[in-house]
């Protein structure tokens, strides 16, 4: 019974989306670039409507030597001012859903060698020079054009652009490159780049909150593949091919299952942390990721409520096991490719580790059904022992 009230209170916990969980993990960007926002008045260089309002926008720095101005209306239409310390090349700040470059859309300036202030709208293909396409991308920009001045020392990118939904938190990309780029508008490479996770819901100014969600995803995808992509496939094939050696399997499975399942849990409590930091938008992941969690806790309940083997509920309940567990392991399965292809712009290596583990338990479980069938393993007369003839399959599920 205690068990079964501390897993209650797991749930729980999991279905309050565990806020506390992001208390370890923000880093708030501190005042040591504050003076930056005091620097200048707007309204000074800036055509209208941007020295209309600039001077009364909250200033936020965000990351080196970026500070962000900005105002959101009812009709979320937002008027974004970005400066950075400028001598040559370009600076940008980007949009993304889901905190990657690939997929984002920028707004990129810079003055060029003849002193003309250029702005463009840019979409982010790839990682590739060509894959970054000028002129294109899915910000909504308004009808007033977006202007770049140069004061100072600072370069100034003024826009607007209007978003379907109003989102607290906007994962934004910044990023800077020294060489100019083409005539046709084509980028250098940048020379640094981050993203931050800014929290535009303060009346007083954003709030920046640098992301490792790089890191979180490279934690989220291996506990993910440890859990459900080896240790509970692994739990399974030991159940159905090792039932000669009773009650040796039924130990195994249960140990291998549970560590499979803390695994998974693991990888659903990082998954939440990292969609209440980036609000990706990947409904088919997420719904996938919650409907395993459902099923791995029915797997968990009905361990606690399996009948015994001689009452005529055992078929039934063995009947339920076997094809939920197939089940969430199928959609396991399914839910790490999904993960991985949404992690477009990682290395080769993802796909080459799972596709490995992938292989090798197909690989293992056509071997060891042949042997099944043939009568060799899997089946409790199998090899038994007279010592186990005494006490047959008590503990078998």
């Amino acid at each position: 019974m205690r068990t079964l009230v501390g897993f209650y209170i797991l749930c729980l916990l999991i279905g309050q989306n565990l806020p506390f969980l992001l208390a370890d993990d923000v880093n708030i960007i501190g005042d040591s670039t504050q003076n930056l926002c005091l620097a200048n008045r707007l309204s000074d260089f800036l055509p209208p409507p941007y020295s209309n309002i600039s001077d009364s926008m909250p200033c936020t720095p965000l990351w080196n030597t970026f500070v962000l101005r900005y105002s959101e209306n009812r009709d979320n239409v937002m008027t974004i001012i970005v400066s950075a310390l400028y001598t040559t090349g370009w600076v940008g700040m980007g949009f993304s859903k889901d905190g990657k470059m690939v997929g984002s859309s920028a707004m990129v300036g810079w003055i060029s060698k003849k002193g003309h202030a250029k702005i463009k709208q840019y979409y982010l293909q790839g990682t590739e020079r060509d894959q970054v396409v000028p002129d294109q991308g899915e910000l909504q920009l308004q009808k007033i054009p977006p202007v770049v001045a140069l004061h100072g020392a600072m370069i100034y990118l003024a826009f607007q652009v209007k978003f379907a939904v109003k989102i607290p938190r906007r994962a934004v990309i910044l990023a800077s490159g020294t060489a100019y780029p083409s005539k046709l508008g084509r980028l250098t490479k940048h020379d640094d780049k981050t993203t931050l996770i800014v929290d535009f819901s303060k009346g007083n100014g954003a709030t920046s909150i640098k992301t490792t969600s790089s890191t979180e995803k490279t934690k989220h995808g291996t506990i993910a593949i440890l859990g459900w992509g080896f240790l509970l496939p692994l739990g399974a094939i030991l159940a159905r091919y090792l039932r000669h050696r009773d009650p040796l399997w039924y130990y195994l499975h249960i140990g291998t299952q549970f560590t499979g399942f803390i695994f998974g849990l693991a990888a659903v409590i990082l998954g939440i942390r990292l969609y209440n930091r980036i609000q990706p938008d990947i409904p088919a992941h997420r719904g996938i990721g919650i409907f395993l969690l459902v099923l791995s806790i029915l797997q968990v309940l009905a361990f606690f409520a399996r009948p015994q083997k001689e009452t005529k509920m055992r078929r039934y309940w063995n009947w339920y096991h076997h094809w939920i567990g197939r089940i969430s392991l199928f959609f396991g399965a399914v839910n790490i490719v999904l993960g991985i292809r949404m992690a477009n712009n990682v290395e080769d290596g993802w796909k080459i580790g799972y596709g490995f583990v992938l292989s090798v338990t197909l690989l293992a479980f056509l071997v060891l059904e042949i042997f099944r069938i043939r009568g060799s393993i899997g089946s409790p007369s199998s090899h038994t022992s007279s010592s186990f003839e005494t006490h047959p399959s008590s503990t078998s599920v």
